[in-house]
This record gives C-alpha cells, structure tokens and sequence, in this order.
C-alpha cells in the first residue's frame, strides 16, 4: 500500500468507503462479513475509512465502532453530516449550529470515540455552502475538540470551488471515476495549489466499471441502483456515475478494451483515478471480502501510460461527457 499526505497524516492511497456495509441502499451486508472486510483491508494497508451518519441511519457507523473497539491499527475514520431527515428540524433546516453539533455526537457516541479525524458536510444545498453559516459551524466544532479536521463532500465542480475558498478546508469529496472527468479539467490543480485533500468517490461507477454486469442484470428495490437509477431520490450521479445503466454497460466495455489486462478492470479503474497527482485517496466500498482485496491491491499496480490516458480522455470527450446526466 502507498500512502499520500492528507494534513500532515499519511493516509493509504486506497481507503475504504463503508456506505455499502450500512446494509440499506446495496442490499444486505452480514455483520460477519462486514466485519471481515474492515479487518482485512486494514490487515492489506488501508488506515482511512470513510462513513456517513445516514448509512443505514447509523448502522455503518456502529458497524465501525465494533471494529475500533478490536482494532490496534492507526485508523483515521471520516464521517460526514447535513442529511438526515429524521431530525425533529428536518431536512433540508438541519444546518443550525445545534443540529449539526448533535449530529457529530451522535456520530461519535456510534463509533465511540472522542474525536473523529474528519467530517464532512454530506452534498449539502449549494445555498448553505453561500450562506457559510455551515462553515463556521464546523469551525466551532473543530475548536471544541469534536473533529480534528473538515471537509465538504460536493455534486458540482462550481461547489467545489466555491468551498476551496474557505479558510481552514481540509479535503474536498468529488465523484472522479473513467466516467467523470470534469474535475481533473480545473478543480483538481486548484485543490492541489492550495494543498487540499481530494477524496475520489464512486470510483468504479456503482460497479459498471468492473465490467461485471450485464445488460440483463437487475436489482433489488431496496438498493439505489434500481429506485435512484433516474435520480429519483438524490444526485443521479451517485449512481453510476449518471450514466444511464444499458448504455453504462456498453460504455464500460469500451473502457474495457482500453485498459492493460494485467490486472481486474475495476483494479486498473482505480489506477487510472490513483494516476492524477491530486488525488489523496480514492474509497471504493465492497460488500465482498474478495473485492475489498482487490481494491486494496491496486494500490500495488504500476500507473498507466500517458498513451492509455489519452485514449480514455478522448472516449470521454467524444462518448461519454455527452451522456451523463446530473449537475457536476
């Protein structure tokens, strides 16, 4: 495992992303296996786990807190908050300095611990991110000893930037995956400039880039790749990437042939997001114990060549950009 500087910290370059173990929007992950997948990938090199209070309504946190309460490795834990509609405020008023401070407890008193390394706020509206109010609001939280440092998890690149003019940022969480390259275009030298931290999510694009599926594969109600397939219930591009499934399909076998095939597609998926400078960590997730071992092993692959990038640019340029849908 690699490792990139995240505030001074060295963080693995290939870090977890728990949002599948909360059990709620990729179908059910056994506590058991939950748990295998937390301790080997710790045991592969993977010392930063990110979590949200709404995976599962806690349960993905919960899940983490049974695993520090075993675990001697130096893990850093990211959290984030601003959605959960179970507060008596609601969503989208839970932006108040005593709402958010409640939710980072009670993400806490979830993972028992004193202080988490980071939160996040969670793809808020972009008119909070103008008031700023929220900004400050983690300020306090950070001066209270409740986070050591704060980031903003965004949907759009404008978002983005916006937030890399407040002071005190710690990392920005973007989805940068083959399938969405807008941010390598401005946002990620910015953040490089000002020694930002960018945390890749949705890597593999909800797994179209494994090349796993097929056009006749279905899925259950209850996961966010049949009933967010359109973006019903939240930003279209936490689901594939806003690439509509049967075209992703095509599309990533595209890719497919583009990519060395030394290794997994998802492997070398994740390399090509490891090949840009500004990148911290990318947190692919895993409901299996053989994918968080290959996820974690990609971290071990050499980078691909420019020739490869730029032949994936261009399919971009010329095929994909054109079909995502979805602010970004």
């Amino acid at each position: 495992m690699q490792y990139r500087d995240f505030c001074g910290v060295d963080i693995s370059e290939v870090g977890l992303g728990t949002w599948q173990l909360g059990s709620a929007d990729w179908g059910n992950v056994d506590e058991a296996e939950a748990l295998d997948i937390l301790r080997r990938s710790v045991e592969l090199g993977v010392n930063f786990l990110d979590t949200a209070d709404v995976y599962g309504m806690g349960h993905s946190e919960r899940m983490l807190g049974r695993f520090l309460n075993e675990s001697n490795g130096d893990v850093r834990v990211a959290t984030k908050l601003g959605r959960r509609h179970d507060d008596p405020n609601g969503w989208p008023q839970n932006f108040t300095e005593e709402s958010m401070r409640q939710h980072t407890e009670n993400s806490l008193r979830n993972m028992k611990l004193e202080t988490v390394f980071l939160t996040q706020l969670h793809c808020i509206p972009a008119e909070e991110l103008q008031r700023g109010e929220v900004f400050e609001n983690l300020r306090g939280q950070q001066s209270a000893g409740l986070i050591e440092h704060w980031g903003v998890s965004v949907e759009t690149v404008e978002e983005g930037m916006l937030c890399l003019e407040q002071e005190g940022l710690a990392s920005l969480q973007v989805i940068f995956n083959v399938f969405r390259q807008k941010p390598a275009r401005e946002l990620l030298p910015k953040a490089r400039e000002k020694g930002v931290a960018i945390i890749a999510r949705v890597p593999l694009a909800s797994g179209l880039l494994s090349g796993k599926f097929s056009v006749e594969d279905k899925f259950a109600e209850s996961d966010h790749r049949h009933y967010n397939a359109n973006g019903e219930c939240f930003n279209v591009g936490e689901t594939f990437a806003g690439v509509k499934f049967l075209h992703g399909v095509k599309l990533a076998e595209d890719v497919r042939i583009l990519l060395p095939q030394d290794a997994s597609m998802a492997q070398e998926a994740l390399r090509w997001v490891l090949d840009h400078e500004a990148i911290t960590t990318v947190i692919p997730g895993a409901t299996k114990l053989l994918q968080a071992e290959g996820n974690a092993t990609a971290s071990t692959l050499p980078t691909l060549g420019q020739d490869i990038h730029e032949a994936l640019k261009e399919l971009y340029d010329t095929e994909i950009e054109k079909v995502i849908r979805g602010n970004y």
